[in-house]
C-alpha cells in the first residue's frame, strides 16, 4: 500500500474552484452539484467531495436542502493576497522527495489562492536554531506571514510572541498560542512501542534530533518513555541517546549503542534518516530483523520498494495544503486564526520487525 496520498479527483476539483472562488468567477451563490458536473464533465460525487471541503474551509456555507450554498468571498471583496515565507529546518529535508512532495501541494495551493509564496534563503539549521540570528533573519525579510517547518520550542515561542501570523508545520508547538498541523506522533510511538514490547523486546531505542529532545524530550519523546515505564522498563539516556541530529552523527551514534549492550529494537523518527541508520547497519553486518527490529516514525514512498519492507508511521499529508490555505485566508482578512491540528496516524507492520533476536 502507498505510503502517501496522492492528489485525488476531488483534491484537484477543490482546488479549481478554490481558484475560481478567490478571482471571482463564482461569486455569491455555488451553482448547483448537477450544473457543475455538467459543465466540468466529472461525477456529482466529487463534485460533492470537493465543495464539501470549501464548506469545511469556510469558503461557502450551506443553507439547508433546497437552497443554494453561499460563498463567503462576496465578488467586490477580493480577498488579499499575503507574502507567506516558509523557513526550512534543513536544506537536506527541502531537497528529500516525500518532503518536496508535500511542499508542492503547499505551495500550489497558496498560489492559486493568489498568495506569493517562496522559500526562506535561510535554514533554521543553518541560523543554529539560535533566536536572535532568527529574530534578524525574519526583520530582514519581507514577508507577511510564516510557515515554520519542525521548529524547536524557544523558535516558535519566538514567532508565537510576534505580531506577524506564523504557522507550525509539525514541532514543538504544542500549548503555544500559533496555528499548526502535523501527524499525530504520540499515538504513534505509542502504538510502535507497545507493538515492539509485544513482540518480547525490552532494549528499545528512539533516535531523533536535539530540537525533539532539548531542553526537555516532546510529547512523542514522553509517550515513548512512559510506555517502557509502564511496562517495567527503566529508562534513561540508552533510550533517548544524545547525537548532534546530522547524518555524519550516526555512525559514531551507532558505535557507542552497540559498542556494550545493543538494542533489540530501534525507532528513528524521520525516514531519511532511517535510511542512514539501516545503511549503516547493514555495513556492520547488522540486519532487521534477525539482528535488530527497525521502525521508522516517518513515511517515505521508497519503502514499497525495499524488501524486508518497512515497518514505519503512515498519515495524509493532503490536508495539511488545505489547512495552511485556510489559514492564510482567515489571515488575510484580519481573522485570528490559531487552531492546531492532528493528523491520524496508522503503524504499517512491515518486515523490519520480528521478536528479539536470541
Amino acid at each position: 500500500m502507498k505510503p502517501f496520498q496522492p492528489v485525488s479527483t476531488t483534491d484537484q476539483l477543490a482546488t479549481h474552484l478554490r481558484e475560481q472562488i478567490y478571482q471571482g468567477r463564482i461569486a455569491k451563490e455555488m451553482p448547483g452539484i448537477n450544473q457543475l458536473a455538467n459543465t466540468l464533465g466529472c461525477s456529482p460525487r466529487t463534485v460533492l467531495g470537493a465543495v464539501k471541503q470549501l464548506v469545511h474551509e469556510g469558503l461557502v456555507t450551506k443553507q439547508g436542502a433546497g437552497r443554494p450554498s453561499l460563498v463567503t468571498l462576496e465578488n467586490s471583496k477580493k480577498t488579499p493576497t499575503l507574502r507567506i515565507q516558509l523557513i526550512m529546518y534543513d536544506r537536506e529535508d527541502s531537497e528529500y522527495d516525500i518532503v518536496s512532495r508535500y511542499l508542492m501541494q503547499i505551495q500550489n495551493h497558496l498560489e492559486n489562492a493568489g498568495h506569493a509564496f517562496s522559500f526562506s534563503n535561510k535554514t533554521l539549521q543553518q541560523l543554529g536554531m539560535n533566536v536572535g540570528r532568527l529574530a534578524r533573519h525574519v526583520e530582514r525579510t519581507e514577508a507577511d506571514a510564516w510557515i515554520i517547518s519542525s521548529g524547536s520550542r524557544d523558535i516558535l515561542e519566538w514567532f508565537a510572541g510576534q505580531s506577524k501570523p506564523a504557522f507550525a508545520l509539525f514541532g514543538r508547538r504544542r500549548g503555544l498560542p500559533v496555528a499548526g498541523i502535523g501527524p499525530d506522533k504520540e499515538n504513534a510511538m505509542r502504538e510502535a512501542t507497545n507493538h515492539l514490547l509485544a513482540l518480547g523486546h525490552k532494549r528499545i531505542v528512539l533516535l531523533n534530533r536535539p530540537s525533539r529532545r532539548l531542553p526537555t524530550p516532546g510529547l512523542p519523546e514522553r509517550a515513548f518513555l512512559e510506555t517502557l515505564n509502564k511496562a517495567g522498563i527503566v529508562t534513561g539516556n540508552y533510550n533517548l541517546p544524545d547525537w548532534n541530529g546530522t547524518i555524519d552523527g550516526i555512525q559514531k551514534l551507532l558505535d557507542e549503542i552497540f559498542r556494550l549492550t545493543p538494542p533489540t529494537a530501534i525507532i528513528v523518527d524521520e525516514s531519511q534518516i532511517f535510511i542512514s541508520v539501516q545503511n549503516n547497519l547493514a555495513r556492520r553486518g547488522i540486519f532487521a530483523p534477525q539482528h535488530v527490529s527497525l521502525i521508522s516514525a516517518d513515511q517515505d514512498p521508497y519503502f514499497d520498494y525495499l524488501r524486508p519492507t518497512v515497518a514505519h508511521v503512515r498519515y495524509d499529508t493532503v490536508s495539511w495544503a488545505r489547512r495552511i490555505t485556510k489559514w492564510a485566508h482567515n489571515v488575510a482578512i484580519n481573522k485570528d486564526d490559531r487552531l492546531q491540528s492532528l493528523t491520524k496516524t496508522e503503524l504499517v507492520k512491515g518486515e523490519t520487525i520480528g521478536a528479539p533476536a536470541i
